[in-house]
């Protein structure tokens, strides 16, 4: 990669890390579902003139099923999950748990595309949900003030994610990236409308709120699919996918700096464990897999 590529990728990476710290400003006073209205809302009022000055506003009509599909999977229900997340987790914790989507990603390549994985990448996953469970193992509590559901909307959104990215693959190949981007956020605003209409926050959430949650809009959702997209076009997907492994350092420093935010050793562990197993599992270590 050229050095200016590199720079672009830290960027998004560090992008994509404040997301959890901006959820973490904004869920408690928004609610989970407001929140993420307010996000895809926003991200689809920047991205709407964008493609509408390349002409490509009739693909959203002719593909307004798959993209409807994809609002939901890869923005609708993960940024209300992981909004969710936010109320009792740490950003760095969320991060970490959410770079685990390239191993669902696998897994869902494997039972629906039939993609074959090799050994490598088979103990590749089994490392990466061990790095979970050990990251979980004293956390996962279910009782009130738990962290057990949280962590498991994180994993829930990870999912989610995994599931979106071989749906855009079998299904909107042939549509373009921006397309694809500026879709996904129209229809999950559009299905998000109605039930944040149900549950806005009765008491106005304050300008620090709205500030995270306007640049999760802009910043998070808006620009940083078009550095996404624009890294895909240049250096490919799998060079790209290398953001998964940085977003976790940024969003733990990002945590650290303004919410003072401990990182333990044992999540220090748990992530390099959830990282190595990811690496081996979408081939980015060792033999790579050509099926």
């Amino acid at each position: 990669m050229k050095p200016f590529d590199i720079a672009e990728l830290l960027l998004l990476a560090a992008i994509w890390g404040a997301s959890f710290l901006f959820m973490r400003l904004g869920a408690h006073e928004f609610g989970p579902i407001a929140m993420a209205a307010v996000r895809v809302g926003g991200a689809s009022l920047m991205l709407l003139p964008l493609l509408a000055a390349r002409q490509g506003l009739s693909e959203l009509g002719r593909e307004w099923r798959p993209l409807l599909a994809v609002g939901l999977l890869n923005s609708a229900l993960p940024f209300a999950l992981f909004s969710f997340a936010a109320l009792s987790i740490t950003a760095g914790l969320s991060s970490i748990l959410n770079a685990t989507t390239p191993l669902w990603g696998a897994i869902v390549a494997w039972i629906w595309l039939a993609q074959r994985l090799s050994l490598l990448r088979c103990i590749g996953l089994a490392l990466g949900f061990a790095g979970v469970l050990f990251l979980a193992w004293d956390q996962a509590s279910f009782k009130p003030g738990g962290s057990g559901w949280a962590i498991l909307a994180c994993l829930g959104a990870a999912l989610s994610y995994g599931v979106a990215a071989n749906y855009t693959k079998r299904f909107l190949a042939h549509v373009s990236p921006l397309s694809v981007a500026t879709g996904s956020q129209v229809f999950a605003a559009l299905l998000l409308a109605l039930p944040a209409f149900w549950l806005w926050p009765a008491q106005p959430p304050s300008l620090q709120a709205w500030v995270g949650v306007l640049l999760l809009a802009l910043l998070c959702s808006g620009i940083a699919y078009i550095l996404f997209f624009r890294l895909m076009s240049r250096i490919g997907a799998t060079n790209t996918i290398a953001v998964t492994f940085l977003i976790p350092v940024f969003a733990v420093l990002w945590g650290w700096l303004f919410l003072a935010e401990a990182f333990t050793a044992r999540m220090a562990l748990g992530c390099a464990v959830v990282l190595l197993g990811t690496a081996l599992a979408v081939g980015l270590l060792g033999k790579p897999n050509k099926a």
